[in-house]
């Protein structure tokens, strides 16, 4: 049995060559494109999603440290996001 918790996921949205790019900074391999800012945002949250199920079946920890935003950028948020724990 799985059980789900929530955690305030931050990622940075940037343009690129053909679209945007969303990261998750301290997530390795957590970054996504899409060609609006949502799908950049709702592809990178499925990315976070997979790492955790694949950490979690190693009993590796889902760390997500503070974002450091540098400038130029084009915008950081937070907000929850319901992952295997």
């Amino acid at each position: 049995m799985s059980s789900l918790r929530t955690i305030m996921l931050s990622l940075i949205v940037e343009p690129n060559d053909d679209g945007f790019l969303a990261r998750c900074p301290g997530i390795q391999g957590a970054f996504a494109e899409g060609d609006t800012i949502e799908e950049a945002i709702f592809n990178c949250v499925d990315v976070v999603k997979m790492i955790s199920a694949y950490r979690m079946e190693r009993g590796e920890p889902l760390v997500a440290p503070e974002v450091d935003v540098t400038l130029p950028i084009r915008f950081a948020f937070s907000f929850p996001v319901e992952v295997g724990g």
